[in-house]
């Protein structure tokens, strides 16, 4: 469960970086660009959370 949280948290941290490199390049729109850094955001909640409860 702690492994996945912390690959959880990981894609939460490296997704918007590629989400701005897309968007600079304009392989995707602003809004996209948007919801992927929303999805991040929840991705990495939700990975702090099963870290959380992985741990001893």
């Amino acid at each position: 469960m702690r492994l996945i949280g912390q690959i959880g948290q990981r894609l939460g941290l490296i997704l918007p970086a590629f989400a701005i490199i897309l968007e600079l390049n304009h392989a995707i729109s602003l809004g996209q660009m948007l919801m992927v850094l929303v999805v991040s955001v929840c991705l990495f909640g939700i990975g702090r959370i099963l870290d959380g409860y992985g741990q001893p």
